[in-house]
Parts: C-alpha cells; structure tokens; sequence
C-alpha cells in the first residue's frame, strides 16, 4: 500500500460528508438505508480476547492460508445492512452476538463489526483514520472490509490513494467471477484506470410507488400499467398532478423526492478528475426550476420541507394525502414499509418518469488487510454466488446485482411483494436498471447534493431569492471545501 494513503485520504476526509441514508441524509442504499443505525465503539472492534485459537493440525492449501491470517476480521459499515446480509448469506459464520457487534466463525475467527453514522461524515471520519492508520495497526486492528455509498465511493476507489485492493489481487477475476453484473455497478466499482477496487450486491433502479386507494379514487383504477401510462413522463405526470390536485392530493410529498431523477442524469462531474472548479449542471438547474412550478401549482405537500425527518416519514402514513413517492428497492423496504401504517397491498409501483439509480452500498477490501483469504470469499458469497443473491432478493427485497436473475424475476411470480399486494416489483425494477446510464462521479458528490438541496431547499420554501440561494450554496461550499476554486453556474 502506497504511504501516500495518509495525506490523501487526510486531504479527502475534508471533502466528504454524508447525507443520509443510498444516497444520504438523502444517499442512498442503500445507501440511505436504516441511518438511524447505532454506534459501535471503535474500542469494541479490536477487543479479540476471545477469538479461539487456530486448530493443532496443519492444514493443507486454501484452508493453511486462512489459518496463517488475523484473528479478527473488521469491518466498517454506516448501518446494519451490511452486517445483515454477510451473516445471512457468510457460511462460516457461526453466531453473533445479542448487540450485533461481533460473529463468530468456524475457525475461530471474529468479525467485528464496527458501525458509525453517516450523518455529519462521522462515518468517513473514522473510517479515513483507520485507514491512515492502516499501516502501522496491529494485525488484529487493521481495516479488512469496508462499505461505501455510492455518492462517495470513488474517494476510496482511486488508484492513487490506494485504499482499497484490487479485486484480483484478492484472487477474484471480475471478467469471470463478476461476468453477471450490471455493467454500471462495474464501472462505478473501478478506479480510474478501469481496475475493479470494489463490488457490490445490489443495484438501485428507481420505481414510482404509488398509493392504490388513491388512484382508484382519482383514476378509477389503480392497474399499474394504466398509471403507468399517467407517470410515463414529466409531461404526463404534470397532467397527473393536475387530476390529483382536483381531488385534493398531493403528486409527491415535496421536492427533494424528484431530485435523483434529475442528478443522475447529469452531463458531467460535479468536479472533474485533478480539477478545483466545481460545476453545476443544467439539469440540477431544472431541478430548481420545475420544483418551484411544482410547488407554486400545490403538487407538493406544504408540510413537508425535506426527506428523512418527522414529516416526510408521516407523509408515507395512511393518514397522508401524498400519492407518489420516487423509491428503488431499498426505499420501499427500509423507509416506506416501516412508516406505512395500514395493511398490505396498499401500495403498487410503476414506471417513473425518468430512469435513475438512488444508492448503492460498495463492499471494498482494504489495503493491508491481513485477512485476504476470509475477505475474499466473504466478497464472493455477498456479491457473487447466485443462490445467495437469490435469496437476498426474497429475504430483503433488494434489486441484485445479477442481470440473469433479474431478468428472470420480472415474470417470476415467486418474487410477488406481499407489501405491494402480490404485484411483482421487478416487472418494473428490471427494466430500469437495464436503461441506467450513470451520471459522472466524483469524490464532491456527496457534498454538493447535500449542499444544493439546502442552499435551494431555502429558496423553494419562499425564505430568500433565488441569487441568495446560489450565493449560499457558494459559500457553504468553500467552507466545506477550502480547496475550491470556482463554482461555475450554467448560462
């Protein structure tokens, strides 16, 4: 690992905070998932007093390499998720304890699992000192396997920082053992050389979910097809919005709901590779600029003044007048399930009106692990194996990383939502990640969405003008990045 991992990620650290969940107080996978997940002790993590030790005998081949590795395998993550799917799907996992902080494996191994909040970019505050430690840590401290979402994995993917291995220096060959996943996800996995440093289980297509009852009322059907028909587009879906208004609904609860759709189809990088000048597209132009038609029209919930809080939870409640909301896979599960309030099949999904991915949670190897061979195959049962991923689809809901299976859940019934009534999501999932063509990535995205949601987020609530939101955006940026240069504005 290159000694300039300490600096760069030092230098890196300043320039990344998180929002969630995806991603995201707004990032997704995932990334947006469970945020609200407790914090580990760092101390917990290398407290391995009681790892057992290695069996007498000498093992032979594969099973001699483990044997030669750490007794404890740490792993950093933003929320539970990870630790949840490695446990169901990791065979050498043996149990774990009641507080979720560490799993036993068959050769006596642990697997500590260390846990820090997106929120305010304590996650990558600890995890980038970890790693800047990475080279002088005791074995049994070292990072092995982190996460990272998707609006800041290409930090710890570039080459030059070296934070992460190689998949085929772990002896994983993405031409072969990853041959089925989605071409994004690899491509969003690879350094700038095109080397993959990371994989991931799940891909993120985003669906609109709609409410049944509602549709029926407004529509005099709730047929996913046939609103489907009605959200095909943005034209359509103003048209939509008019009927709903007319009822007395609300198209979506507010503004930042539609925002993915619009950043994930940006033209180019927030800021480009070696640059200092951070470009704002026209497309989060439209964003703003059709948030505040949509709003002015009454499209949007009043109440709701941005995601993950008190009110845009409520707006997901029987009780809410919102029709819609923008959701891959991961939504659905982690934040509108558990808010819904009423019965089953309450809800359906059909096409957005545009394509995007929301989230995504990278599993990376670090660099200097002393568990590569426990690393290795925990990577191939999470990201790889076929049975694995299938039953990571059914258990979780989650939209995999397998453009074969995938394929072949859009008219699987046995892959039926019973939260969705019995429809089947991937009839509508598949399809979408199939058209995702992503959006540039850089190591400001995070940041910057963040930021620009908050700066217009002010401006669309009526509280400052529309220069005063670009002069606040300017100024929360260079606070958070002092190494920017410029911010340059559509003309």
């Amino acid at each position: 690992m290159k000694k300039k991992i300490i600096s760069s990620l030092l230098a890196a650290s300043m320039i990344m905070t998180a929002l969630t969940g995806c991603g995201g107080t707004d990032s997704g996978n995932n990334n947006a998932t469970q945020d609200n997940a407790t914090t580990v002790n760092n101390d917990s993590a290398n407290n391995a007093d009681n790892a057992q030790e290695p069996a007498d005998a000498a093992p032979e081949g594969d099973d001699a390499a483990a044997s030669n590795e750490g007794k404890v395998i740490n792993v950093y993550s933003f929320n539970d998720e990870l630790r949840k799917r490695i446990t169901a799907v990791y065979p050498e996992i043996v149990d774990t304890s009641d507080d979720g902080t560490t799993s036993s494996l068959k050769d006596g191994t642990e697997i500590h699992w260390i846990i820090n909040p997106n929120q305010d970019g304590v996650y990558q505050d600890k995890l980038d000192e970890a790693l800047n430690n990475q080279l002088t840590a005791a074995d049994d401290d070292k990072v092995d396997i982190f996460a990272a979402e998707i609006d800041y994995v290409v930090k710890y993917t570039d080459a030059d920082i070296d934070a992460a291995m190689p998949l085929e220096a772990l002896g994983i060959n993405p031409e072969t053992d990853l041959a089925d996943q989605f071409d994004f996800t690899k491509t969003v996995a690879s350094d700038q050389n095109g080397v993959m440093r990371a994989s991931t289980w799940q891909a993120c297509p985003g669906v609109l979910v709609y409410r049944r009852d509602i549709a029926n009322e407004v529509f005099g059907t709730d047929d996913p097809e046939v609103i489907g028909e009605k959200t095909k587009d943005w034209d359509a879906m103003k048209a939509t919005a008019e009927e709903l208004k007319a009822k007395g609904y609300y198209t979506f609860s507010c503004y930042t709901d539609t925002f993915r759709t619009y950043s994930n189809n940006i033209s180019e990088p927030w800021v480009a590779s070696g640059e200092t000048t951070i470009k704002v597209d026209q497309k989060i132009i439209d964003w703003v600029t059709d948030s505040k038609e949509w709003k002015d029209a009454g499209y949007f919930d009043p109440a709701v003044k941005g995601q993950w809080n008190a009110d845009w939870f409520t707006a997901m409640s029987s009780s809410s007048k919102v029709f819609a909301f923008l959701f891959p896979a991961w939504g659905i599960d982690t934040q509108l399930k558990p808010n819904w309030d009423g019965e089953n099949g309450a809800w359906a999904v059909t096409n957005a009106p545009l394509s995007y991915n929301w989230g995504g949670t990278f599993v990376l190897a670090a660099e200097g692990t002393d568990n590569p061979s426990h690393v290795k195959d925990i990577l191939l049962a999470l990201t790889a194996d076929a049975d694995n991923l299938k039953m990571i689809s059914k258990e979780y809901a989650d939209f995999t990383n397998t453009k074969t299976l995938m394929e072949a859940a859009k008219t699987d019934n046995s892959f039926a939502s019973d939260f969705l009534g019995g429809q089947n999501p991937y009839t509508y999932f598949t399809p979408g990640a199939d058209a995702i063509e992503m959006a540039p990535l850089s190591a400001y995205d995070q940041g910057c969405v963040e930021l620009i949601q908050n700066a217009f987020g002010d401006y669309l609530q009526g509280q400052i003008d529309y220069d005063k939101a670009k002069q606040n955006f300017e100024t929360a940026v260079r606070e958070r990045y002092p190494e920017i240069s410029e911010i340059q504005w559509p003309e």
